[in-house]
């Protein structure tokens, strides 16, 4: 089991070159990549995206990729001359115009948007492709053990909350039975306070304690948790992608609870269905961040 919250840094250098990759996973319903590259790398970001797919099935990653280039051939800076001549041009007229002194320097020409360029020295781009991978991989598996580790921890987390729904189940299980006989008890005694000495015809009793029986039966819908239970408990120790599965294994520990708790009529019952639906909530929210 996998979480999908992950963290993972990979670096990769060679020739003074150096790429930095970093991914940041959150839970998403599916896999969904935002994918942000320098410019020189734009044709390149499949490779990320494939190497990324092969080890991730759900989640939201954002995915950084920076590149510094100290080799003996790091390029430089070319100006952008007509541009330049447009700004200057602008300023001379905005002066003439609002009647102050033109004072644009090169220093504050140097300081606006575009005029600089950084030219990045042309690269080998089958070693930009190697050192992108492994730099990828490398993040990858630093996310996938921070992704394991905290699946872990949600795991045995819902381990234990397993074992506290199962004793509410099993209290629930136990009550059942004298939910009928608490009934007829009751039946019997109002009757009598109605009815004084008036003999109470036994066959009517047991035909309204026979129709409340069957209404307030929760026998199927014990036995479907159960089963629920042991199918929670099978994919908590498989691997792979299980998130979905325990999602829609939740719904149905829910459901089951619900016509419990709209069957009991019984008040200790009705206590246990509380708490079990407080467990099972927790649950849930834990299995929201599960690939």
């Amino acid at each position: 089991m996998k979480s999908m919250t992950g963290y993972g840094k990979g670096e990769a250098s060679h020739n003074g070159r150096s790429i930095k990759v970093e991914l940041k996973s959150v839970n998403n319903r599916y896999l969904d990549l935002n994918i942000k590259l320098p410019r020189t790398f734009n044709s390149l970001e499949d490779i990320v995206r494939k190497n990324i797919q092969q080890v991730v099935e759900r989640g939201h990653i954002d995915v950084y990729v920076t590149y510094v280039n100290q080799g003996a051939e790091s390029g430089g800076f070319k100006a952008n001359i007509e541009l330049a001549k447009d700004y200057l041009s602008t300023s001379a007229v905005l002066a003439a115009e609002v009647g102050v002194e033109d004072d644009l320097t090169l220093s504050a020409l140097l300081k606006a948007p575009d005029i600089m360029e950084r030219c990045e020295a042309e690269a080998d781009e089958e070693e930009l492709k190697t050192l992108l991978v492994l730099a990828t991989v490398a993040a990858l598996t630093e996310l996938e053990e921070m992704r394991i580790a905290e699946g872990d921890a949600i795991s045995e987390d819902i381990k234990a909350k397993l074992k506290m729904i199962e004793n509410f189940v099993s209290k629930i299980a136990d009550r059942a039975p004298f939910v009928v006989v608490d009934y007829r008890e009751r039946l019997k005694q109002r009757l009598a306070d109605l009815t004084d000495d008036i003999k109470v015809d036994e066959a009517r009793i047991a035909t309204e304690v026979a129709v409340f029986a069957d209404r307030c039966s929760i026998d199927e819908e014990l036995t479907r948790l159960g089963a629920h239970f042991g199918q929670l408990a099978k994919f908590i120790a498989s691997d792979g992608v299980v998130g979905r599965k325990i999602d829609f294994l939740i719904q149905e520990l829910n459901r089951e609870t619900n016509t419990i708790g709209s069957k009991a009529n019984d008040l200790i019952i009705t206590q246990n269905v509380l708490k079990l639906k407080n467990e099972i909530e927790k649950i849930r929210e834990q299995v929201q961040n599960i690939e």
